[in-house]
């Protein structure tokens, strides 16, 4: 008995399915695009219209198995479709418009509420997406305050024939038109649409171009879809080749990717990564991405490049995290050109800064870079980068040999610790803190000379070569200015530098001392070297203004003594150069140098009036005696005054100290 009534069962619920589906099948489907749009309307709060033909067919799913196959999925054509835009929108009367849409649909997940989408065919769409300057966008869909949805949608995959995409985003500063059309064969790599791209970004021209996969697989799918693209934004250009699995969540991208500009920094606007400001660059290298919840790494690993004449490679990681995303990793070059580095600090010329967009704000009377930090970045990132220069390409005049660097840059407070120097076969070691954090940037600077070589430190000067001695020093500063200008024009602290026991060029000595007759003897018969007991300086800095404490250059023949200052904040030099003989001279005229002018126009003379005074003494005795007697103001019976160098080693062997920065308003919490 039950298996008959099972039986009987079956063949009427068949017939009832069968019933209902020829209903479906013949039923004319126009007449219920006014009821579809209705409810479409309300659902997403715009106007919504299929103004075209509306056709049900029936697709028989092959890549089901079992049972399932039998169960027909309906397949639904609609032409020339119309979403409405926003009521405040500027860019059309729609945010969206198809020629035709086809999509296929699994009726079995309807019974857990899901609407299961496994192929969306978009032929024709043009698209017209607008957000504001306060971050309002015309994307988002809501009917009011209707509560949230049971149903949850699930597209498997997207197929674009040709169409449109217009993007106006007033936040970003973004007028783009992507043109996208279809490849006449698909290639060997798998591309099957291709596009183009145009506007401006933040009012600068953007143009591009790739091809992509005709097929994009949303959902499932491990199967990589491949991408190619180079797009131009005003001298910056970005090119990528690779692949790409599960788009929907950005689970494995893997590219080859090149950049080039004419300042990495003009990578921020488009990157968000803060880089600092560089001349030309190119690099080329292996870029692998992948999101996850916490938000994502980047890779850019085994790069190569050059930023202006140096080489660079490296490794770069970015880590999406909260409160703010970290780069790290480490660049080297192995030939570093010592003017490339020049634009980190704004220190490169007029031309230079032109090239990259900068303001040209250098006057042509300075040398200190007066080009502004650009911290309104910094708090954007946090980064820890290794640097080293192996090797330093520079002017014959500079004895700098390598270059280390660790930077950190940690809620806008920028420290170098390290940043070492390999300067005249010794080193040059600095710690600097900047808080960008305080408007202006409150600054401490910590630096250590080592072992820097006499004859090393002035390479083109042919007198120094056989000079022996090495040179170290120390100075701590405390400054605040938002340039490298700004920041020794306010500096405060102590510089000291000493150098203990050594040799020295005798005709450097005597041209300092102004003792004729030796200093043509020398030039006659050869230099020869004296012995320096002991050279030291000690100077307070106070408002960028360097005053001498002590300077004093002791030597078995002589002792030079400098006094004085140099004015950091306007960039002028007062200084006196005082040489006295510990011996007799012959035709010394003993008249003190003068350095006055500028840090870009120095001026090194002689005391004109003491020089005068003293030959006119000469001739006015040579008038009235002998001529052995017209000499003997020009004799030099030298001077016991001087104390010795233990004193001199002993103040400036003292640690330099630098006031605290005064406390400022905090720019931003």
């Amino acid at each position: 008995m039950f298996p008959r009534l099972a039986g009987w069962t079956l063949l009427v619920l068949s017939i009832l399915v069968a019933i209902c589906f020829a209903v479906v099948s013949s039923f004319d489907w126009n007449r219920a695009k006014p009821w579809i749009s209705q409810r479409v309307s309300e659902a997403t709060g715009r106007p919504f219209a299929i103004q075209g033909d509306l056709v049900l067919q029936w697709d028989s799913p092959e890549a089901e198995t079992g049972w399932r196959r039998w169960v027909p999925w309906p397949r639904l054509k609609a032409q020339d479709i119309t979403l409405g835009n926003a009521d405040w929108g500027k860019t059309g009367p729609h945010l969206a418009q198809i020629k035709q849409l086809t999509f296929s649909l699994n009726p079995l997940p309807l019974l857990d509420h899901t609407i299961r989408i496994p192929t969306l065919e978009l032929d024709g769409p043009a698209l017209s997406l607008e957000r504001t300057a306060d971050g309002k966008n015309n994307w988002t869909l809501a009917a009011g305050n209707a509560a949230p949805s049971l149903w949850k949608l699930e597209l498997q995959r997207l197929v674009l024939s040709h169409g449109t995409v217009k993007l106006v985003d007033a936040t970003a500063k973004v007028d783009l038109k992507v043109d996208i059309d279809s490849l006449p064969k698909e290639s060997t790599e798998g591309y099957g649409i291709g596009w183009k791209l145009s506007g401006t970004f933040r009012q600068t021209p953007v143009r591009g171009s790739g091809q992509a996969g005709a097929v994009l697989s949303l959902q499932k799918d491990d199967k990589p879809y491949p991408l190619q693209a180079g797009v131009q934004i005003g001298a910056t250009r970005i090119d990528v080749a690779g692949t790409l699995t599960k788009p929907d969540a950005l689970a494995a991208l893997d590219l080859r990717l090149k950049l080039s500009g004419a300042s990495m920094a003009h990578l921020y606007p488009i990157t968000g990564i803060t880089l600092p400001n560089t001349p030309p660059f190119s690099t080329e290298g292996h870029l692998i991405g992948k999101l996850d919840k916490a938000g994502g790494r980047w890779l850019y690993e085994d790069f190569k490049g050059s930023v202006g004449a140096s080489d660079i490679a490296g490794t770069l990681e970015y880590i999406s995290r909260q409160p703010r995303p970290l780069l790290r990793g480490q660049v080297q070059s192995n030939q570093l050109r010592l003017q490339d580095l020049a634009p980190l600090i704004g220190a490169d010329s007029n031309a230079s800064k032109a090239r990259r967009g900068a303001p040209a704000v250098q006057p042509a009377d300075k040398v200190l870079p007066v080009e502004k930090f650009d911290t309104a970045s910094w708090g954007s990132i946090d980064a820890d980068v290794k640097f080293s220069g192996r090797k330093i390409l520079h002017a014959k005049d500079l004895p700098i040999e390598s270059l280390v660097a660790d930077l950190h840059l940690e809620d806008s407070v920028l420290s170098l610790t390290p940043l070492s120097f390999g300067v005249a076969g010794g080193t040059l070691a600095a710690t600097a803190r900047l808080d960008g954090r305080q408007n202006p940037i409150r600054a401490n600077l910590q630096l250590s000379a080592r072992k820097l070589k006499i004859k090393e430190l002035f390479p083109t000067l042919d007198t120094m070569r056989a000079s022996l001695g090495e040179v170290g020093g120390d100075a701590a500063l405390s400054a605040s200015g938002n340039s490298i200008a700004a920041l020794l024009g306010t500096s405060n602290g102590e510089v000291k530098a000493l150098v203990s026991k050594g040799t020295m060029s005798k005709f450097l000595l005597e041209a300092m001392g102004l003792n004729i007759g030796n200093v043509v003897a020398t030039q006659l018969f050869g230099d020869k070297q004296v012995q320096l007991n002991c050279l030291a300086s000690d100077f307070k800095v106070t408002q960028g203004v360097m005053q001498t404490r002590s300077f004093v250059l002791d030597t078995d023949e002589s002792v030079i003594e400098v006094t004085g200052l140099i004015n950091l904040s306007n960039e002028q030099l007062a200084l006196e150069i005082q040489p006295r003989n510990k011996a007799l001279r012959v035709l010394s005229l003993r008249s003190p140098l003068y350095v006055k002018g500028t840090l870009k126009n120095p001026d090194v003379g002689v005391d004109k009036g003491a020089v005068a005074l003293k030959l006119g003494a000469a001739v006015a005795l040579g008038a009235v005696a002998a001529p052995v007697a017209a000499l003997l103001p020009l004799l030099n019976v030298g001077t016991q005054e001087f104390a010795g160098c233990a004193p001199l080693e002993a103040q400036a062997s003292k640690k330099p100290q630098a006031p605290a920065v005064r406390p400022a308003k905090l720019r931003r919490q």
